[in-house]
């Protein structure tokens, strides 16, 4: 049985605000469900239709309830749920090593919860398990940017800091995109370093620019004023994995 006040934490979940608060956040949909299960979050609540829970064990410390497609439609961000949502723990906002052969995105100030879930997508795709975000970075946690990742949240880490301090302390290569930059397509990036991306209307911050080692420009061939965030970063991360694919 679902009740009111379960019903009431779970659409809490919505707001920044209570999922800070409770350090809980909402993933919505049978495929990002099923993937949220076989990670390493703990999850806490489970609610989903017969169908659905039918193929899926709980575990000890988490609570089942089972509801109907038409309950689910009216409790998360989205109304096309009709299979699973769950409630799961976030993890500590902890820095993480990178490894000299090791890429990671550097997100300066994303504010569209669409574009970082497409980022943290695209990340996975292309390997990349670590992305450092500034603080005004979109929360990885709200329902938009969980949805958007289509499970890859599973496997991608976000760790939230100011980026100057971050970017001074590391010994890695620091490529970032400026519109007089090192064509992209021409570009070594050698086996390892951070990739930064700006802000969706301003690039990358003034501050930041003294710590870019290497800037690098995706080449305009029509009259489109800007490229979306998202594309961007996919268009750099497929040409820093090509040369691999070539040897």
């Amino acid at each position: 049985m679902l009740s009111k006040a379960k019903i009431k934490f779970v659409k809490s979940l919505q707001i920044k605000k209570y999922r800070k608060q409770e350090q809980c956040f909402l993933v919505e949909g049978a495929k990002s469900v099923r993937e949220l299960l076989a990670s390493d979050f703990e999850v806490t609540l489970l609610l989903g239709t017969e169908e659905f829970l039918s193929g899926h064990r709980p575990t000890a410390r988490m609570e089942v309830i089972e509801v109907k497609p038409s309950e689910l439609e009216g409790l998360g961000e989205f109304q096309t749920n009709d299979a699973a949502l769950a409630v799961a723990r976030q993890k500590p906002n902890q820095p993480f090593s990178l490894a000299a052969n090791e890429f990671a995105l550097v997100l300066d100030d994303l504010r569209d919860p669409g574009n970082l879930g497409t980022i943290i997508r695209t990340a996975d795709w292309y390997g990349i398990a670590k992305i450092i975000a500034s603080e005004e970075t979109a929360d990885v946690y709200g329902p938009k940017v969980i949805s958007a990742t289509m499970g890859s949240f599973t496997r991608v880490s976000v760790f939230y800091t100011d980026l100057a301090a971050y970017l001074n302390n590391t010994s890695h290569r620091v490529f970032g995109t400026f519109l007089d930059g090192k064509d992209v397509h021409t570009v070594d990036f050698g086996v390892g370093g951070l990739i930064v991306i700006g802000n969706e209307s301003k690039g990358i911050a003034p501050p930041l620019e003294p710590f870019i080692t290497d800037k690098i420009t995706i080449p305009r061939y029509g009259l489109a004023e800007s490229l979306n965030a998202g594309i961007a970063t996919a268009i750099v991360c497929d040409n820093l994995r090509r040369p691999r694919a070539l040897h």
